[in-house]
């Protein structure tokens, strides 16, 4: 019989972040499907905040590893960590949310436990009484369905495959893993961030805006606006808080000594050889609909875009919605209506 394991870990303060939410609410519908029991592993420098959020998960246990030293991401601690509390768990199948932080170290505790490791899972399901898992290859172009009869299986799952799990605090009834850490080699002096507003990538966003090479073309009158086309963006990005996203063609430009928009990045890209998004709703905006572009946008809810062309991608299927207009009015239009609203509401 089949025995799971959730394994989180904490952030800095103490909370845990919303992919491993989702990790919860992924065992639970696995463990009612299968029948079987699920645990969850936490570690981090303080679990406890985390194990009152989780105490009316479902749980048979919450299995803790807790110290100092696994504050901060290093490959010796976390291993150790993670194999502690799956060696104490015994499950034969192990959940975790495909975090960076989890995807150096994962692979390398499945090695030390005898198992198996996938990682990139975006789905996972039952046929014929047994475990099967979904991923993408070759940038998403193709879907594999995947089964192991290797235990224990650790598989992590890719943020926004499923519904966080959101039931009630409580109090955690921790039982403590002990543990045999390695003296940390390496100390963290601080971190280096941009301010809040000048930061463009949220994972966390309900929206994904994404630029494409037309907001640097010329424009109706037969001129570039560049400069105009990042104020849009930008403010649109400071009145709702949303995740930018760039086609490879944009990002691109760059290296081509074309015009850009200064504040997009090979980090902000989209598609075939960027990143695969899960935001609820995404809006595209002139772009063409080319399917390194779209390739990643198979996982956003609700897709909208804004081209001038009536022809464009985006009218084969690609988007729920087209709006044939210019880009540059829609979004001066859509502005102003926000801040509006912004300014009724008293921000």
């Amino acid at each position: 019989m089949e025995m799971l394991l959730c394994l989180l870990h904490t952030e800095t303060d103490g909370s845990l972040a919303r992919t491993g939410l989702e990790v919860v609410g992924a065992a639970r519908e696995l463990a009612a499907a299968l029948g079987a029991g699920f645990d969850v592993g936490l570690f981090g420098a303080e679990v406890g905040g985390a194990a009152d959020v989780l105490a009316n998960c479902g749980a048979h246990r919450q299995l803790a590893a807790a110290a100092p030293e696994l504050a901060q991401a290093r490959y010796a601690t976390d291993a150790a960590a993670a194999e502690a509390l799956a060696q104490e768990s015994g499950a034969t199948i192990v959940l975790a949310p495909h975090t960076s932080r989890f995807a150096r170290v994962l692979p390398g505790v499945a090695f030390r436990l005898g198992g198996r490791v996938d990682t990139h899972v975006t789905g996972l399901a039952l046929a014929d009484g047994s475990l099967s898992l979904t991923r993408g290859y070759y940038r998403q172009r193709m879907e594999a369905v995947l089964s192991r009869g290797e235990r224990p299986w650790v598989v992590l799952l890719e943020p926004g495959c499923g519904p966080a799990w959101a039931g009630p605090a409580g109090r955690g009834a921790v039982e403590a893993v002990s543990l045999s850490l390695p003296a940390p080699r390496t100390s963290v002096e601080g971190f280096l961030a941009p301010v809040a507003d000048q930061q463009t990538i949220r994972p966390e966003a309900d929206l994904l805006f994404v630029a494409g090479a037309g907001w640097t073309k010329p424009q109706a009158d037969g001129k570039v606006h560049a400069q105009e086309g990042e104020t849009l963006i930008l403010d649109f990005l400071r009145l709702t808080r949303a995740s930018l996203g760039g086609s490879k063609s944009l990002v691109d430009l760059a290296g081509e000594g074309q015009t850009v928009l200064r504040f997009m990045t090979h980090l902000n890209q989209v598609g075939q050889t960027g990143s695969t998004p899960r935001h609820p709703k995404g809006l595209s905006t002139c772009c063409h609909g080319e399917e390194p572009h779209t390739v990643g946008w198979r996982f956003i809810g609700e897709r909208r875009a804004i081209n001038r062309d009536p022809s464009c991608g985006w009218t084969r299927g690609k988007a729920d919605v087209v709006y044939v207009a210019d880009a540059f009015a829609v979004m001066a239009r859509v502005n102003a209506l926000l801040e509006e609203r912004l300014g009724a509401a008293g921000r």
